[in-house]
């Protein structure tokens, strides 16, 4: 297996999974949301061992020390040793907000709701300000 000190940054942001495929990472990059070590990244750029990778996931800013390059893409279980979580706690407590503040709950099998069901929703989520 040869050892690559170096890789595309669109191509690491794929192959640990921060991003789900490579033109996601590459379209990030060229819209100014990839830094390395505090400075922009286009996809192109290569990335060594050791640099600090900002990643702007709105709401969520995601910081990752970068410990290991692979330029494939590998199982969830070995991506995560190849890079180092230094995302501070707020920005994880963001995730969190976010995800109880959800626009609606529905029990998981339910289906997508009936356009009676959307109704009620819609009513609700408006507080029966038109009804």
């Amino acid at each position: 297996m040869t050892v690559n000190p170096s890789v595309r940054i669109d191509k690491y942001l794929w192959a640990v999974r921060i991003y789900k495929t490579r033109s996601q990472a590459a379209v990030a990059c060229r819209n100014g949301r990839i830094l390395i070590d505090g400075i922009p990244a286009k996809p192109a750029r290569t990335i060594h061992v050791n640099e600090i990778l900002t990643v702007k996931k709105p709401p969520v800013t995601y910081t990752f020390k970068v410990v290991n390059i692979i330029e494939n893409r590998v199982s969830a279980q070995l991506a995560v040793s190849n890079f180092e979580d230094m995302t501070p706690g707020e920005e994880k407590k963001k995730i969190e907000m976010q995800k109880s503040v959800s626009r609606g709950y529905r029990r998981k099998g339910t289906g997508r709701p009936t356009k009676k069901e959307r109704r009620i929703i819609d009513k609700w989520s408006n507080g029966f300000d038109h009804y």
